[in-house]
């Protein structure tokens, strides 16, 4: 008998995802906090909640009450609810900020969580006060991702895209730094297994193989059909630190994962085959537009498109 399945976070990157992909394995509802009323929400019938809904990492910043309000308190009321109906799993995206930042150990699992900022805490906390619903008849799903990208993600570095164009020598020559990504269909495919074998606790998703900078403006150049060339300037490293830091972690720190646990939990073996595993998805429209998806840096927004025409 097929699952119903209520996706909260529908019209997103992921959701609507998800969405076109398993409309035929799920029987899949929506629900949008911004135009529709909790307390009118009807849950009766629903197996699974997969809630993606949330305040996301602003480059800006954002009020700590508005994280809490919406990745916490609405995560938790809408929990709260579908246990009350009987609904068996409630699958909750969460974030590797929860860890922390920039880190040269990859994270696991297991990994003791000390989140920087707001938003992590926020997340983190959710996670918490989730898990405190959880008895044998509800269950609690908690995914931490990196980079999501894939066709659709909205764009987030145009500088670089443009030095990448413009300037033939770029100072970003042998950073060995390592970041995690996962693309949106191994993500959703994750998710899916999940849903499918009833599994509780923590996941952490990731592609196979984790980028360096120097690799992505590779591929941002290859995408371009630009000649770039990338040479190491020692001090400029030092320069960037000092001035602009947090653009200095990502573009030489590391944020790579470690899913060994969670890929043997679900299919038996660390490196399961992934539906997607190469380092960039191409995609070719019928409209005769090529788009090139790559990704970068952790949520600000998470990835980036390049538009060109095919000849």
């Amino acid at each position: 008998m097929m699952k119903t399945i209520l996706l909260t976070g529908a019209s997103g990157f992921v959701g609507s995802y998800f969405q076109e992909k398993y409309a035929g394995s799920y029987n899949i509802r929506t629900f949008s906090f911004l135009r529709n009323n909790l307390e009118a929400l009807h849950v009766k019938g629903v197996d699974v909640v997969f809630h993606l809904s949330a305040l996301v990492h602003q480059m800006g910043g954002a009020d700590e009450e508005e994280y809490e309000r919406v990745n916490v308190m609405q995560s938790v009321e809408l929990a709260k609810k579908a246990k009350r109906s009987g609904v068996r799993q409630f699958v909750f995206m969460s974030t590797v900020k929860v860890y922390g930042e920039e880190n040269d150990v990859p994270y696991t699992e297991m990994t003791t969580c000390k989140p920087e900022d707001a938003y992590g805490k926020s997340k983190l906390k959710a996670e918490k006060e989730l898990q405190k619903l959880e008895d044998e008849s509800f269950i609690v799903s908690i995914v931490r991702t990196p980079i999501v990208y894939g066709y659709g993600v909205k764009a987030n570095i145009k500088n670089l895209i443009s030095l990448v164009k413009k300037v033939p020598v770029l100072p970003f020559g042998k950073i060995d730094n390592k970041r995690s990504m996962v693309y949106v269909g191994n993500l959703c495919f994750i998710v899916d297994a999940i849903i499918k074998q009833q599994k509780q606790g923590v996941f952490l998703v990731a592609d196979t193989e984790a980028l360096s900078t120097t690799r992505l403006i590779e591929l941002i150049a290859d995408a371009l059909g630009k000649k770039v060339y990338l040479v190491r300037v020692p001090f400029f490293e030092s320069f960037l630190k000092l001035v602009k830091p947090s653009f200095h972690k990502r573009l030489y720190g590391s944020l790579e994962i470690d899913n060994t646990q969670t890929m043997q939990s679900l299919f038996g073996e660390a490196k399961a085959s992934l539906p997607k595993s190469g380092e960039a998805e191409v995609l070719l429209p019928k409209s005769g537009e090529i788009e090139v998806l790559l990704p970068f840096s952790v949520e600000d927004g998470i990835g980036l498109m390049i538009h060109g025409k095919t000849t």
